[in-house]
């Protein structure tokens, strides 16, 4: 997965935390959750505060 897998990463992250609330996550520990999912290779100077929204969307769709 790379910063841009924004849906496919959103899943995961629904996966390996079922009880966190996406609209309360701070970015920080967001990207670091993010870095630490299995299969994601990418580098963390590629993020940014966009792509962080975008996961942080398409998390709380896929909670919906």
């Amino acid at each position: 997965m790379k910063w841009t897998d924004t849906l496919e990463i959103a899943i995961a992250l629904s996966d390996a935390y079922p009880d966190v609330d996406p609209t309360r996550i701070n970015f920080v520990d967001l990207m670091n959750w993010v870095k630490a999912l299995p299969g994601f290779d990418d580098a963390s100077d590629r993020c940014g505060e966009r792509i962080l929204e975008a996961i942080q969307s398409a998390w709380i769709e896929e909670r919906e």
